[in-house]
C-alpha cells in the first residue's frame, strides 16, 4: 500500500488490511503484529493501542482518499483509484459502520469534507447538509452491500471486473436525469405539503 517501510508504516497498512476484512473488533493486536512482521511490544510502542492504531489508521486513509482530486464524487479523478485507494475506501466504510463513536466521529469529518467540497461547486441545492449526507450514504451502500450487489452481477464487486460494472453504471446514473424538471417541481412540492401536514399537527 505504501513504499514506506518502516515498521510504523508496516504496522498500519497490515492493520488497515486486517480492519478492512474483519472489522476492528475481529482483528488482533497480535494479529496484526504478525502480518507487519513486527513483535506486538513494538506495535504498541509505536501506537499504544489497538484504538491509538485505529485512529492513526482512519487519518492515514481519510487523507490519501482526499487526495485523489478533491472531489467528494470521484468520477473527475478516476485516474487515481488504484486497487490500494480501493482498499482506503472498504477500510473507511468498515470504521465508520462499527457503531463506535470514533466511527460516527469520522462520518462526521467526511460529512464536513462534502460540505466544503459541495461550497467549491456550481451545485445548486436547498439544503447542503441533508444534500451531502444522502449522497455519502448513497455512496457507502455500494460498499456495505457488496454481497448482494456481488450476487445480482454474477460478480465480486471488489475484483476489477465487477467493480468496473459498478462503477460504470454508477456513472450512466450520475450523468443523466432520472426524472423531468417538470417531475421534480412536482415531487418538490407533494414533499412541501408532507412536512406542512406534519408541522401543523
Amino acid at each position: 500500500m505504501s513504499s514506506d517501510l518502516t515498521a510504523r508504516a508496516r504496522i498500519r497498512d497490515a492493520a488497515i488490511q486486517l480492519f478492512a476484512e474483519r472489522g476492528v473488533d475481529s482483528a488482533t493486536i497480535r494479529d496484526i503484529a504478525q502480518q507487519a512482521d513486527v513483535s506486538s511490544g513494538l506495535l504498541r510502542h509505536h501506537f499504544g493501542s489497538k484504538e491509538g492504531l485505529r485512529d492513526a489508521c482512519d487519518e492515514w486513509a481519510l487523507n490519501e482518499v482526499t487526495k485523489i482530486g478533491g472531489q467528494f464524487t470521484e468520477f473527475n479523478t478516476l485516474d487515481g483509484l488504484t486497487p490500494q485507494v480501493q482498499l482506503l475506501q472498504r477500510y473507511l466504510i468498515r470504521s465508520i459502520m462499527d457503531g463506535t463513536p470514533t466511527g460516527a466521529a469520522l462520518f462526521s469529518r467526511m460529512l464536513t469534507y462534502g460540505e466544503e467540497w459541495l461550497e467549491s461547486t456550481e451545485l445548486k441545492v436547498d439544503d447542503p447538509q441533508a444534500f451531502i449526507a444522502v449522497l455519502a450514504v448513497m455512496k457507502m451502500s455500494m460498499f456495505t452491500m457488496r454481497d448482494l450487489m456481488s450476487r445480482a452481477l454474477g460478480t465480486d464487486v471488489t475484483e476489477p471486473e465487477g467493480w468496473g460494472r459498478m462503477l460504470r453504471a454508477s456513472l450512466q446514473i450520475f450523468s443523466q436525469p432520472l426524472i423531468t424538471p417538470e417531475q421534480a417541481l412536482h415531487a418538490q412540492a407533494a414533499v412541501d405539503r408532507l412536512t406542512a401536514g406534519e408541522d401543523a399537527s
